[in-house]
């Protein structure tokens, strides 16, 4: 098993590009399944996730064409099962993400009840009973989703969601793409990568309305074509690297980003001290050489602080001036990062869904062990910062969502490299 090994204490400064969104890839990814001709999807991150939806794609009969330039094209006609098995499923929770649009195409799905990162319940029972609202007759058995639309194909439906999923809306926004008449979805997500999806299902033909807003209307049409579409940047990369780039009292350039999509991290970083500027597709950060500033957060649905920025923060705090106050609200057992921060000599405090963090004036480095996708990425940032040598263990889960992430970073001048478990 990989580890990285980080020699800390190195300003970062420099410029690197940003990669694809993962969260958005995937379900554009998923949603190629309605389509009635080829679909080519580009700008995809070359991730592990991305890698096991293709290889997903692979064992249900279609037959992806990856080019050069790593578009991936699809052509969803040569399917020849319908089943998504446990054992490719098992490591992404993203794909539950087929079973709307195969039970919306071909009239049923089966999908293994997913796996992925350990932090809390994500319930699949919104998508289930979005699709129930439809008409589908749902069974979940043997730790298998199966579901079979009714005669005549999925009906639109008004459906509200209890809590905002973000793969729920796009699970039953793509159904409802296909279904027959309208569809009204309430309290939905609004995230940016939920907006890219129904943009690239409209490129496809789709009939949308709402996305952006907690209200998606959807109108059914009898296909959905050929297209092709380009992967929005990825915000959570670009925040982690900009967050990277202000503890370390550095300056980075990102390329090939979209400052528009991360407008409460940016506020955060400025609070932090860090002067930003930006545009259309590039976002620049410099510390000027100082120590930041500690800041407050809460975290809660987009358009407000992302939950998949708030182990960086808390990085951030642990070497800033003053105490920060970081309440999560989205996820519960999501400060798993900072029990490992503390072996770096951090100093925080969790009292429920709430961890104040009194900035330390080094840390030192440590073996320290990734606990999920996010915490590992804050344990990286820590590591830039510490004194000394800290290894970073099981980096398998920095690997499902930062692409060539020593690489990006030995760009920007840190001291970082891989080696092998």
């Amino acid at each position: 098993m990989d580890k990285l090994i980080i020699t800390g204490g190195i300003r970062l400064d420099g410029e690197i590009r940003i990669s694809g969104a993962k969260n958005s890839a995937l379900p554009i990814l998923a949603a190629t399944l309605l389509a009635d001709g080829p679909v080519t999807v580009a700008n995809l991150p070359h991730l592990h996730d991305i890698t096991t939806m293709i290889e997903l794609f692979g064992r249900m009969g279609i037959e992806p064409v990856i080019d050069e330039k790593l578009a991936v094209e699809i052509d969803p006609r040569t399917i020849k099962t319908l089943i998504a098995p446990y054992e490719l499923v098992k490591t992404m929770r993203a794909s539950i993400l087929v079973l709307g649009p195969m039970v919306a195409r071909f009239g049923e799905a089966e999908v293994a009840l997913p796996g992925g990162c350990a932090i809390g319940s994500r319930p699949v029972d919104l998508h289930i009973r979005g699709l129930e609202a439809m008409g589908a007759k749902i069974d979940v058995e043997a730790g298998y989703i199966k579901a079979k639309a009714p005669e005549g194909g999925l009906r639109g439906a008004h459906f509200f969601f209890d809590t905002v999923s973000v793969t729920g809306t796009e699970n039953i926004m793509m159904a409802a793409a296909l279904a027959n008449g309208r569809s009204v979805l309430q309290n939905a997500a609004r995230e940016p990568e939920v907006v890219d999806l129904a943009n690239f299902l409209i490129a496809m033909g789709a009939k949308i309305q709402g996305a952006g807003t907690d209200t998606i209307t959807i109108d059914g049409v009898k296909r959905l074509g050929s297209a092709h579409y380009k992967v929005m940047p990825d915000r959570i990369e670009t925040g982690t690297y900009l967050v990277a780039a202000a503890a370390t009292g550095g300056r980075v350039k990102l390329k090939d980003t979209d400052p528009t999509i991360l407008e409460a991290v940016l506020d955060k970083l400025r609070e932090a001290g860090a002067e930003i500027t930006s545009g259309d597709d590039w976002i620049e950060l410099n510390m000027h050489g100082k120590r930041p500033k500690a800041v407050n957060l809460r975290t809660a649905p987009y358009p407000a602080f992302p939950t998949d920025m708030q182990a960086q923060f808390v990085s951030l705090n642990a070497i800033a001036e003053g105490t920060g106050a970081v309440i999560e609200t989205v996820f519960e057992n999501r400060f798993m990062h900072v029990y490992e921060m503390v072996r770096m000599g951090a100093q925080i405090l969790v009292e429920g869904n709430t961890a104040v963090v009194t900035g330390a004036a080094q840390l030192k480095g440590a073996p320290v062990m990734a606990t999920d996708l996010r915490a590992s990425a804050s344990l990286v940032i820590a590591a830039l910062v510490a004194e000394g040598d800290t290894l970073i263990d099981r980096i398998y889960h920095i690997d499902r969502g930062y692409e060539c992430i020593e690489e990006k970073l030995q760009q920007l001048g840190a001291k970082i490299r891989r080696v092998p478990g």
